[in-house]
């Protein structure tokens, strides 16, 4: 199998922390591409009419994506249990809440990179981090319980957020008020799996 990703992508480093904790990075080669949300590259669209990452390429049936599917799928795959039965509904949803915290921030790396300074919307990038900022300040407040015990697919979401907002948008300091999820995170970013993934 191959998992098309991109360094710096928080839903790909999903999957490629995935497979570094499970055992399984020997069954999935990962193939660097470079894309775009604004002209999507025949690679990305191989894999995803979206033209999104990750993406990833059986052997045995068509290509599967988004990350929280491709995480089922191999989760499954190597029955590595990230999504235990007796908290399943719990751990879909803190990955969720993980996921949005991506899709807002990302979001925002788009809004300043790719559109004309002059067409750029401050109400809608402080929107977006208002999504972010709720959706941390819940991880902090309601959610630290499920982020301490045997791994689950969760910590690994959770993380991998968090490790992006440190690359994309640090000044916005989303540590403050956050003590217990900041200490997690300081704690969780040591593992073999996050520092082998880290972004440069």
């Amino acid at each position: 199998m191959k998992l098309l990703t991109a360094t710096a992508s928080p839903y790909a480093r999903k999957i490629r922390v995935l497979l570094r904790e499970t055992g399984m990075i020997d069954r999935v080669e990962e193939v660097e591409i470079a894309t775009s949300p604004i002209a999507s590259t025949a690679d990305a669209l191989s894999g995803n009419p979206m033209g999104k990452i990750p993406s990833l390429l059986r052997d045995d049936g068509p290509a599967i994506y988004d990350s929280r599917v491709i995480s089922r799928y191999l989760d499954d795959l190597g029955t590595c249990n990230l999504y235990p039965d007796h908290a399943l509904y719990e751990i879909l949803t803190l990955e969720a809440t993980a996921d949005a915290i991506m899709d807002a921030t990302v979001g925002m790396v788009y809004e300043t990179r790719l559109r004309p300074e002059n067409q750029q919307s401050t109400e809608w990038l402080n929107a977006q981090w208002g999504k972010a900022d709720r959706a941390i300040s819940a991880i902090n407040s309601r959610w630290m319980s499920h982020l301490n015990g045997p791994l689950n697919a969760a910590q690994i979401a959770t993380s991998c957020a968090l490790g992006y907002l440190d690359l994309r948008h640090d000044a916005r300091g989303w540590r403050n008020g956050n003590e217990a999820l900041s200490k997690w995170q300081a704690e969780f970013s040591t593992r073999m799996s996050m520092q082998a993934t880290a972004p440069q």
